[in-house]
């Protein structure tokens, strides 16, 4: 069928198309898709955008016809943040990079990471006092950022990076996706998202623009941080390094793919963990049985099977809002033929609430990731880190990282809401708490 066949998402207004829609009600508009169909027309002011919504077409845009699309306008509206890193290259750069960056994510690597990640959670868990109230969002974000941080920069050198993230990523969060869903016609004036989003993006660059000349002039070869493992990579094939600018733009796409997916997760977790008093219950007896009162290590991750099914079921209900893509030649989706050029948008946050594929999908439920449970699902229903060859390169250091995190602060803490707020979504790159207001409690097991 033709493209003008497509059903429309109903609710468009004049020049502004469903812009307007996505930018006040980002999750409620992406889950209404599915009622429209496998494959619906979303204008954003006069741009046309073909939302897939079924899990099948989602597969289709990122694993069997991955060929015929490269990164869409989301990617194209942040390239003044990540340049031509992972998350918006395409082709051979995009192959070569990830050739070059894959090793550091390599299982051997994430268990020296793994250090890193108990020592820096038990810092902070042994931090607290009993009674204290935390903004759970706000602590776990800078968390992340430390964690990413120290596996990134060698020594002191990258405190000034670790800065411009703390001071700028909030910025580029709250902006992000109004960028993205903004009419073409506003691309170019200076609104106040997209100056605010350029300033944050061109700072954040230009600290690591500094950082790497930093480590350049000091010489360390032998430092096992990911700046200098990259610095020093050398391509297979060709044996070329890294351009500085290239280094820059793949350090700026980790510590953005790495703080935001890893603290949203968390903050949602000791959430919903608090709110579930049997969930608590059955995740400190998992910790003391596993861990008990040591640091939590790399050995402990796997054996941690309930920590895990929490961990899938937060990011299932809170993730990824919306990707994008273009095609490059004509596609076949659902029926409809896609001709080139064309803009095709998914959001995981979307399919994963799909009550075709869940039941009572908007249920806080850990249970259904029990193995008898989760082989009822189809192969294509959880794609959390996404699928294909853009599969997020980093997913298990985050997985590993939360669970750390999570076991080091059960086996010590209770976390209890604070009363007067609940929170709410907040569309960005995920869908993250807007607060998380918690108070501390003691598990003092002689008490």
């Amino acid at each position: 069928m033709p493209l003008k066949a497509v059903p429309r998402a109903p609710g468009g207004m004049p020049l502004l198309g469903h812009a307007w829609k996505l930018g006040r009600q980002p999750l409620e508009f992406l889950r209404s898709l599915r009622n429209v169909g496998d494959l619906v027309r979303v204008d954003l002011g006069t741009l046309p955008v073909y939302v897939v919504t079924s899990a099948d077409l989602v597969r289709n845009v990122t694993v069997t016809q991955a060929r015929a699309f490269e990164k869409g306008r989301l990617y194209d509206r942040v390239r003044t943040l990540v340049g031509n890193g992972l998350a918006t290259a395409g082709g051979e750069v995009h192959r070569r990079h990830r050739r070059l960056i894959q090793p550091n994510f390599h299982h051997s690597r994430i268990v020296g990471y793994a250090d890193t990640m108990s020592r820096r959670a038990l810092a902070l868990a042994d931090s607290w006092d009993h009674g204290q109230r935390i903004a759970v969002e706000q602590v776990m974000g800078e968390l992340a950022i430390e964690i990413v941080a120290e596996t990134m920069f060698a020594s002191d050198i990258g405190r000034p990076a670790v800065e411009a993230v703390r001071r700028d990523l909030p910025v580029i969060l709250k902006n992000m996706l109004l960028r993205a869903a903004s009419p073409k016609l506003l691309d170019r004036l200076p609104i106040p998202p997209n100056r605010a989003f350029d300033a944050a993006a061109q700072s954040m660059r230009q600290v690591i623009d500094d950082v790497i000349a930093s480590t350049r002039r000091a010489g360390q070869p032998d430092q096992a941080d990911l700046l200098s493992v990259l610095l020093a990579a050398r391509d297979a094939d060709t044996g070329e390094a890294l351009t500085d600018d290239e280094v820059r733009d793949e350090l700026v796409t980790i510590l953005f793919a790495g703080t935001e997916t890893t603290a949203s997760t968390l903050s949602w977790a000791f959430h919903e963990i608090a709110s579930h008093p049997e969930v608590e219950k059955q995740l400190m007896a998992e910790v003391d049985e596993v861990v008990g009162a040591r640091p939590v290590t790399m050995e402990d991750v796997p054996r941690l099977a309930g920590i895990r099914r929490v961990l899938d079921e937060v990011i299932r209900l809170h993730g990824v809002t919306l990707l994008m893509r273009r095609t490059t030649e004509p596609v076949e989706l659902g029926g409809f033929t896609i001709p080139p050029g064309t803009e095709v948008a998914f959001s995981l946050y979307a399919l994963h609430r799909d009550p075709a594929l869940y039941e009572n999908p908007g249920r806080f439920d850990p249970d259904r990731w029990l193995p008898e449970r989760r082989a009822d699902l189809p192969r294509d229903a959880f794609v959390p880190f996404g699928s294909g060859n853009r599969r997020c390169i980093g997913d298990a250091f985050a997985w590993t990282e939360a669970t750390i995190v999570l076991a080091t602060v059960l086996a010590r803490w209770q976390l209890r809401p604070v009363p007067g707020h609940t929170p709410r979504e907040a569309a960005s790159a995920m869908a993250h708490p807007d607060h998380v207001p918690m108070e501390v409690v003691s598990r003092c097991r002689t008490c």
